[in-house]
């Protein structure tokens, strides 16, 4: 086994994950994404990254799996085979590629993803065309291996087949579903990889499963912002909040590149 992630011991780094947790929850109970996306750029900057992701990754994994009971009849099987046949494919290149990348050029790639994503999002849902893209299997397979890619880079699986999903014109149950059983595979598989080839100490776990009722809590707030502020003005706060999260990462990631 190779070497040990580096837990977290400090009680302001961790104040500052579960408030990033409760905001990222907040955010996907108002909208129906959002956490991962909002989550890694923040946790990259409060944590080591080899405990940063695996985190992560353990969340989503555990949020993806209580959801999933819920949505599993709406999902398009042979489209959730092949983004995952994509990713598993790929998700070695990003492990690979988070193992020997510098640490800013990770925050910085993390910053472009959620700068891409929300500029992405804004344009379709303020567009007024019909679909933008074709959803096809090559189209899948291809969506698959660059979520594979950012999953083990960064461990944010959720950006490429959303997107695709969206301007492919996918229904939102099945959109939803077959993200969600994506999530379950990928970041199972992702998990086991980084136990396997990594280590993921006791500390990494404790902190993660004590980071879980703030997931929660902050679900269950975003479920009742949701309803108050309406979807327009829950999706809009949305783009605004991921906008700025995306812009201060690469900056946060330039100004360390500087000095």
């Amino acid at each position: 086994m190779g070497r040990k992630t580096q837990g977290i011991v400090d009680w302001g780094n961790w104040a500052g994950l579960a408030a990033t947790c409760f905001f990222a929850a907040l955010l996907q109970a108002t909208n129906g994404f959002g956490f991962a996306v909002l989550a890694v750029p923040f946790f990259l900057l409060l944590a080591p990254r080899g405990t940063a992701i695996p985190i992560i990754i353990i969340i989503s994994f555990a949020v993806s799996l209580f959801v999933m009971p819920r949505l599993y009849r709406f999902i398009a099987p042979g489209m959730l085979y092949r983004l995952t046949l994509g990713a598993l494919a790929a998700l070695p290149i990003g492990l690979v590629a988070a193992s020997h990348a510098n640490p800013t050029i990770v925050r910085a790639t993390a910053g472009i993803i959620v700068t891409g994503f929300t500029i992405l999002l804004a344009w379709h849902r303020y567009r007024r065309r019909g679909r933008a893209v074709t959803l096809r299997p090559s189209s899948d397979l291809a969506v698959g291996v660059a979520a594979g890619v950012a999953t083990g880079l960064v461990g944010m699986a959720g950006p490429p087949p959303l997107i695709y999903l969206m301007l492919g014109g996918a229904p939102m149950p099945m959109l939803r579903a077959t993200l969600i059983g994506f999530f379950v595979v990928i970041y199972a598989v992702t998990l086991v990889a980084n136990v396997t080839l990594v280590g993921v100490d006791r500390v990494t776990w404790l902190t993660a499963l004590s980071l879980l009722p703030l997931v929660w809590f902050g679900g269950r707030v975003g479920l009742r912002v949701g309803e108050r502020l309406g979807e327009g003005s829950a999706a809009a706060l949305a783009l605004v909040v991921l906008g700025a999260t995306g812009l201060y990462t690469l900056a946060a990631a330039l100004y360390g590149a500087l000095s």
